[in-house]
């Protein structure tokens, strides 16, 4: 699937190659880009300011790095919801090809990222970068369980992939495996999932900074607020964790690691993927009130403005000149109908469904690369992308071609970057919480399937006879997705149904 989007990512790739081949590792890697991914959580395409001028939240911040760099305006999660879209940034592989083909994992699953599977933290470090990741994995960790406990595994029995188990089987006086440190980074700070999801606690370098060893209740669990406000569930959590310094803390942490490495003769990676705008919202003090578009809106411009101090840190420690910054959303909004009516905010902006949708609401995300000398700043793409998209562009960047089965759902937007013409003849596959496929290329986009396939109702309908079986929109002419055009448009239902199902059968 690995088709570059015009020959001159050829031409650049080959260059690239002879270079690393009559140069030094050494030598090489001061030439090289620092590189940062910034990755929200939950934050909506019509949540940024630059996006979306109707945006009843102020983002200064995101749209000043908008304005230094490109922004896209047609790029997508892989899913629309949390792990998978993890899992597909650091491997180049949609996650339906592994372990867990549908849904995310919870704080205590099992590590999804396997052995044979080269991440882009490995990529880069064996291109000589020191490499770094300062917030929320999600992408599981295999906790030690106690003696005692593992006949109790059986219960689950032959399933590719635990997605959780009881927190009492666990033993955290030891320290978890196939943590970050095992997938190419050198330094980690993490939460292991959601900051909904049990357990409330840090890991540095794969070891818990505090065990999890008190217990809270949960928050706003009524059916009415779940998954919204100042929700989390109830579970184990460390004495000293608190919720509205999360954010903080991780800004922190990155901030140090910018600095440790900044004077290096190594450039560094920094993966930065925050646990917010995801619930719980808990904005802090100082910016309670301060948007029009509640206590969701109050945490996005708390994260704006984190974004905004940590990349003053680039700024002080005079590294934004020869600093790639990538800035992106995991998923679209939680964002129901009811909070579009009572706000007069659109987080989803025109396009229809929220967080875990099939439909672009549900994965169409603020996309955006600043790179200065290299990426026209002020500058905007209509280049069809999604985020399995880093490690083959990196692997560009770097010089070093991709080997076989590494990233195999990877495209490189480098052309792009660098001022070429988009080519919206590529092909892109949307998948839902529910496990809902969807294909896209140009104005085309094909739905396995009626509903959402996630959280907006209906989430599945079976066609009654002479109905259609799935959905099919012109984007350009129905970006709202509102005219199902599946039974007038038979040949290009056939070509996508043909396409989708060859990109599946990849091997």
């Amino acid at each position: 699937m690995r088709n570059h989007l015009s020959i001159s990512a050829f031409v650049l790739l080959s260059f690239c190659v002879f270079y690393s081949c009559n140069t030094t590792k050494d030598e090489k890697s001061k030439d090289l880009p620092n590189i940062v991914y910034i990755l929200a959580d939950d934050l909506g395409y019509g949540d940024v300011s630059a996006y979306n001028q109707d945006s009843k939240i102020s983002t200064p911040n995101i749209d000043k790095l908008a304005g230094e760099g490109m922004r896209f305006t047609d790029a997508h999660s892989p899913s629309s919801v949390c792990t998978p879209t993890r899992y597909g940034i650091m491997t180049g592989r949609y996650c339906w090809r592994s372990k867990l083909p549908r849904g995310v994992l919870n704080g205590y699953g099992q590590s999804l990222i396997e052995h044979k599977e080269t991440t882009v933290a490995e990529l880069l470090k064996r291109n000589g970068y020191t490499t770094g990741v300062v917030g929320k994995w999600h992408l599981g960790l295999d906790w030690v369980v106690k003696a005692s406990c593992k006949d109790s595994l059986k219960i689950y029995g032959d399933v590719p992939i635990l997605k959780n188990m009881k927190s009492d089987w666990i033993d955290f006086n030891k320290p978890p495996k196939k943590g970050p440190l095992t997938h190419g980074f050198d330094y980690s700070y993490i939460l292991p999932a959601s900051l909904d999801m049990e357990p409330y606690c840090y890991l540095e370098n794969d070891v818990l900074v505090s065990l999890p060893d008190q217990y809270t209740p949960g928050n706003d669990l009524d059916a009415e607020s779940w998954a919204t406000g100042a929700f989390w569930r109830a579970g184990r959590i460390s004495k000293d964790f608190d919720f509205y310094e999360v954010l903080p803390t991780f800004i922190d942490k990155a901030k140090k690691f910018v600095n440790a490495h900044a004077m290096d003769d190594e450039p560094f990676f920094l993966y930065l993927p925050l646990a917010a705008p995801h619930t719980p919202w808990v904005p802090k003090n100082n910016y309670q009130g301060k948007s029009k578009a509640g206590q969701y809106g109050d945490f996005v411009q708390m994260v704006d403005a984190a974004v905004g101090d940590f990349l003053n840190t680039l700024e002080n420690a005079g590294i934004s000149e020869n600093t790639m910054v990538v800035f992106a959303s995991d998923n679209g909004p939680f964002w129901k109908p009811e909070f579009i009516e009572k706000f007069d905010h659109r987080a989803a902006h025109i396009y229809r469904g929220m967080k875990a949708d099939i439909w672009d609401g549900g994965h169409r995300i603020p996309f955006i690369v600043k790179w200065p000398g290299k990426v026209r700043a002020n500058s905007q793409s209509n280049q069809l992308t999604t985020l399995t998209n880093l490690i083959a562009t990196a692997s560009v960047v770097v010089g070093d071609q991709l080997k076989e089965g590494e990233g195999m759902d990877s495209q490189s937007i480098l052309p792009v970057l660098l001022g070429g013409a988009s080519d919206n003849s590529n092909y892109v596959v949307h998948h839902s919480s529910r496990g809902m496929f969807a294909i896209r290329t140009g104005n085309w986009k094909l739905i396995e399937g009626l509903g959402s396939g996630g959280f907006s109702k209906p989430s599945s309908i079976f066609p009654k006879e002479g109905d259609p079986e799935g959905q099919m929109y012109n984007l350009k002419d129905d970006p709202g997705e509102k005219t199902n055009l599946f039974i007038d448009r038979p040949e290009k239902v056939k070509e996508l149904k043909q396409r989708l199902l060859e990109i599946k059968n990849m091997k």
